[in-house]
């Protein structure tokens, strides 16, 4: 059956019909090929939205700065109207490559991370971390909810998290909360840039539940 099928260039949705035993769908391949571009983008009212506009604005208070993501919805943030993140790697890698990324001379170096992905395997990086007090910036971007993959129960969220992180060995003087939501801006623009300043390490906890799930 698959030997029908193209093996370069595009895939025609006809021949994939046709080799699943349905009729081919007759004018549908360009009526499609007429569709505008449309990327990717976070939901209206994303808390993520608020996170990344309050970190990019904090940041133009440093000379130099980077920041690497990780995998989830808040990898979007690479595209505008944010440009927010310059990396995403392999899943838990944000942290480790802003730790590596400082230890190689990088300056006010941050990264980000989901509250799901961080407790998948964000955590041991993040202790390694906290044992040599790297100075960089790890943003958990606590949405209660594993949004990206049908929204599965996380494993830690809300005070359990800030707990946590904690307990993985981050001095609780630089584990800040924030609610990410537009009147809180410049309060939470002013909380980054300090974390950012601060000459070890700094985790800084978004918290907002996904929009999705308040629907």
């Amino acid at each position: 059956m698959t030997g029908h099928l193209p093996r370069t260039g595009e895939l025609n949705p006809d021949l994939v019909r046709t080799a699943l035993g349905f009729e081919p769908n007759v004018g549908a391949s360009d009526v499609l090929t007429d569709l505008p571009g449309r990327p990717p983008a976070l939901c209206k009212g994303c808390p993520h939205a608020d996170t990344y506009m309050a970190l990019t604005e904090a940041l133009k208070a440093f000379d130099e700065s980077s920041v690497t993501s990780d995998i989830g919805c808040y990898t979007l943030g690479a595209l505008p109207p944010y440009n927010a993140i310059q990396s995403c790697v392999a899943m838990g890698a944000s942290i480790s490559m802003a730790a590596g990324a400082t230890h190689a001379g990088a300056k006010n170096v941050c990264c980000v991370i989901g509250d799901s992905t961080f407790t998948h395997s964000g955590m041991t990086p993040l202790i390694g971390a906290a044992k040599e007090n790297v100075p960089m910036t790890v943003f958990i971007l606590d949405n209660t909810i594993v949004a990206m993959t049908g929204f599965q129960e996380t494993m830690a969220t809300g005070d359990d998290m800030v707990k946590l992180v904690e307990g993985l060995g981050v001095d609780p003087e630089h584990i800040v909360t924030l609610n990410p939501i537009p009147k809180n801006h410049n309060e939470n623009v002013e909380k980054i840039k300090k974390e950012i300043a601060y000459d070890g390490l700094s985790v800084v906890v978004a918290q907002r539940s996904c929009v999705q799930i308040r629907k």
